[in-house]
């Protein structure tokens, strides 16, 4: 038992003792690659290079001046449209000069100094040392979109810095002092294994060089001190969270290290990587996402939404619901980061040009498991087809997929669409926090419901040119009277059943319910992997406070079935906050009336302890029977 005498921690220098990582499950994130997006300040586009610019915007491999005062200028564009986390390219000074010898990094992953700002980026004359005053355009960003409730994702890329770029490659600056050369490479601050030639081989994937970039040696301690002391920089400046390029190129020893590193210095930090094409029954990927400490940008779904909608192959929506069916290879399914296209390859409307189609496919974005993210533009049917060739889902026609942004209507149907399904995900938990449910599954028709304790949201999508009608159909909804979010069509649901669900030709249902929020002064989001139950079995977790029924199994708070690796639920605590706990996890066995049957299984193991926040939200991640 664990004494309630124990002197209580400082909640500002000990918060990461009792409080996990940010809630980030119910954000809506919008991924804009910053030159293309919006000029807000005409004045910093020459740049140090003005041969990099092109103030006509035909040379799509050069910058067309695109800044962050653009993205301050449209912050209410995206707020109306339910933004609430923007993803922005990697923000780092670039090599000046041309790659590949024609190309400027208008992307942002040919990093120079990771502890200066791109001066493309901010005002004239600004520092771009983050070690200076902290009044750029940068910072006033940040303080703009904090003011609108709104988090900034700050892309990071820490396997590569530069290729070859008019006889310099890799050259790296600390502040601005030079610190490493790729071809001066004293202190060994790079691989020189040369390019991948084996795509299977994992030693040449994680040591060779990824298009002739200039690969950091991450068994040096230095590179990784500057690398972890840079990001953190970034973070003191207000950043959010973090998205991580090329993750499958470094071992998962460097990211755990830089990741405990990260959470120590921020233990609020929400961190997701980019495993290219990844995929729930590839084990290597799926091993990543459970043990590096971040979370995965979903190529899975991606691809399976772009077969589906996108390129209508056979087995259609099959091809979506097989994929759901696999999310138990994940701990946290529902913490993926979703995606229908980005910059790394054809945009929807290139494999689709049906805005229908692109209005079906966001939907089951916004509905459907994970954290969803939207490109740029998408509300605005921004794509561009140039060499585009046969259309297959992984082609990539960049640089034609980052065309600048062109339009700003706030009536488009799918700002429209956005608009509510954002604020739907924010109200409704069982978008963001529930299990998923398929009710109805052919190759046009898919029909599904999100629940969480006693809210549910159903999906009913067709992506045919006919209209479907699904007769005495089960939702597992409340038995009341509904309104669709987007057609206003109206629906009774009899004991869970809708008799007659007519489906028109490209159309999507949304049908809501809503029961009561889980309220206290701390609520914890309980997250529990490792354990396979059998059919009326509850997971429950037993402590030593009333709000974990003092040990009384039948007290004990139920969790919730989410997948077979996933059991979740809230649990608020009002006594108990602030305090230190114990508690284990239980098994028990009732009948209709919440009987126990039998004796309960419990974890083998010395009870977890926990000194639970004062207030707020905390999330416990725990595996059955570890520690």
């Amino acid at each position: 038992m664990v004494s309630t005498s124990v002197p209580k921690p400082s909640p500002t220098s000990y918060e990461f003792l009792f409080k996990r990582d940010i809630e980030f499950r119910q954000e809506t994130i919008y991924f804009v690659v910053v030159d293309r997006f919006h000029d807000g300040d005409p004045a910093n586009n020459p740049g140090p290079n003005p041969e990099l610019y092109d103030a006509t915007r035909q040379d799509w491999t050069k910058y067309w001046g695109g800044d962050l005062q653009g993205v301050i200028d449209k912050l209410d564009y995206l707020q109306g449209m339910g933004v609430t986390a923007l993803w922005l390219t990697p923000l780092f000074e670039q090599v000046e000069r041309l790659a590949y010898q024609k190309y400027a990094a208008i992307h942002g992953y040919w990093t120079r100094d990771f502890k200066r700002i791109n001066p493309r980026y901010v005002a004239a004359g600004e520092t771009t040392s983050l070690f200076q005053a902290q009044e750029t355009t940068f910072d006033r960003l940040i303080a703009e979109a904090h003011r609108r409730g709104m988090k900034i994702i700050l892309d990071i890329v820490c396997n590569h810095s530069s290729p070859e770029a008019g006889g310099v490659k890799g050259q790296l600056f600390d502040d601005g002092k030079l610190i490493a050369d790729f071809n001066d490479d004293k202190n060994h601050w790079y691989h020189h294994y040369g390019e991948v030639s084996n795509w299977d081989d994992e030693w040449q994937v994680q040591n060779c060089e990824l298009s002739g970039l200039a690969t950091f040696n991450e068994n040096n301690a230095s590179y990784r001190n500057y690398i972890k002391g840079a990001i953190k920089l970034w973070l003191d400046r207000g950043v959010d969270a973090l998205r991580v390029d090329t993750v499958k190129h470094m071992p998962a020893w460097f990211w755990q290290e830089f990741i405990a590193d990260l959470l120590t210095h921020r233990p609020d930090v929400f961190v997701f990587g980019e495993w290219i094409y990844n995929h729930p029954s590839d084990g290597k990927s799926a091993a990543f996402a459970n043990s590096s400490g971040m979370s995965l940008l979903d190529f899975g779904f991606a691809m399976a939404a772009r077969r589906a909608i996108g390129k209508n192959e056979e087995g259609g929506f099959h091809l979506v619901n097989e994929l759901f069916e696999l999310d138990h290879h994940y701990d946290g399914a529902n913490e993926l980061v979703t995606f229908i296209d980005n910059h790394d390859m054809l945009r929807f409307q290139s494999l689709n040009s049906d805005p229908l189609a692109l209005r079906l496919a966001v939907v089951l974005l916004m509905t459907s498991r994970g954290i969803p993210c939207i490109y740029y533009g998408t509300e605005q049917e921004l794509h561009n087809d140039t060499n585009v060739g046969d259309g297959q889902p992984y082609e990539n026609n960049d640089p034609y997929n980052r065309p600048m942004m062109e339009k700003w209507d706030t009536d488009t149907p799918i700002y429209r669409v956005l608009a509510i399904l954002t604020q739907l995900r924010r109200l409704n938990p069982a978008i963001s926090l529930g299990r998923h449910r398929s009710m109805h599954v052919t190759p046009d028709v898919y029909v599904f419901t999100r629940s969480y304790r006693q809210s549910r949201c159903t999906v009913a999508l067709n992506k045919s040119d006919q209209p479907i009608t699904l007769e005495n159909l089960f939702v597992d909804l409340p038995d009341r009277r509904y309104v669709c979010f987007l057609t206003k069509r109206r629906f009774e649901v009899k004991e869970g059943r809708i008799a007659r669900l007519r489906i028109d030709p490209k159309q999507a249902l949304v049908l809501s319910h809503i029961g009561p929020a889980v309220r206290g002064q701390t609520v914890v989001r309980v997250q529990l992997n490792g354990m396979q139950t059998q059919l009326g079995e509850t997971l429950c977790v037993s402590g030593n406070c009333p709000e974990l029924g003092n040990w009384d199994i039948q007290k004990a708070p139920a969790l919730e079935y989410i997948n077979a690796n996933t059991w979740f639920g809230e649990i608020s605590f009002d006594e108990s906050a602030g305090k230190p706990i114990v508690y284990k996890y239980v098994i028990r066995r009732t009948d209709e009336h919440g009987v126990i049957l039998d004796q309960p299984r419990r974890e083998n193991l010395v009870c977890r302890r926990w000194w639970l926040a004062p207030e707020g939200i905390v999330k416990w991640r725990d595996y059955w029977e570890r520690a």
